[in-house]
């Protein structure tokens, strides 16, 4: 199986994918490891301390990621690394679709209930507001970290298109799914609905993160 996403071409304005680990990184058998070490066209954002995860360092760095890119950008997010995300379009509030042009948002953590872990608490509340770009959310029946439920309710607010997949555990190295198979079906159907709407190219003198 190709490891590129279907519809992603290598092209100076073609879209880089930027993954978005959670807390304490992803490890060399995590799915997002594993896809940047086979698709050129994957790249991760340092969060510099994974260990110890503070919001505005977080969304700080991610803004440093999208805007040196030069390019349209597809971020695949995993558990806090969702709310990095939406944290970013709450405090960014970027135009729809540029420069970010869609997300792939995987196991995002319950950060409003009662916290399975402590580091999670400075990334509470969740942002609520429609994202500014084409989004899906992707849960498991039996996360440890939040509830289907909750994942659906966010999707609902986020304007996301949600997917069950079914009992997968936080979606992550222990839920033993390798490169994922299934996930890069959905960045591939993610892609083809983000890359069907205009991408709006600027005057060559503009300062965009568009090449």
């Amino acid at each position: 199986m190709s490891y590129r996403a279907e519809g992603l071409r290598d092209r100076p304005t073609s879209p880089l994918i930027l993954t978005v680990p959670g807390l304490d990184g992803s490890g060399p058998t995590h799915w997002q490891t594993l896809w940047e070490a086979r698709d050129a066209r994957a790249r991760r954002v340092d969060m510099g301390d994974w260990a110890k995860p503070n919001r505005n360092m977080w969304v700080n760095r991610l803004n440093l990621a999208i805007h040196r890119a030069n390019r349209p950008i597809i971020l695949v997010a995993h558990s806090l690394g969702c709310l990095t995300v939406a944290w970013w379009a709450h405090y960014e509030q970027p135009a729809y679709g540029d420069p970010v042009i869609g997300a792939l948002l995987v196991a995002p953590p319950d950060v409003d209930g009662p916290l399975r872990e402590p580091r999670l608490q400075g990334f509470a509340p969740t942002p609520l507001g429609p994202l500014p770009f084409p989004s899906m959310v992707v849960a498991s029946r039996d996360d440890p970290w939040g509830s289907l439920d909750h994942s659906e309710r966010l999707a609902t607010f986020w304007g996301s298109k949600f997917v069950d997949a079914g009992e997968a555990g936080h979606i992550n190295a222990d839920s033993g799914l390798g490169a994922w198979d299934d996930g890069r079906r959905y960045l591939s159907r993610l892609a083809r609905q983000a890359l069907a709407g205009p991408v709006r190219l600027p005057e060559p003198s503009a300062m965009s993160i568009f090449a």
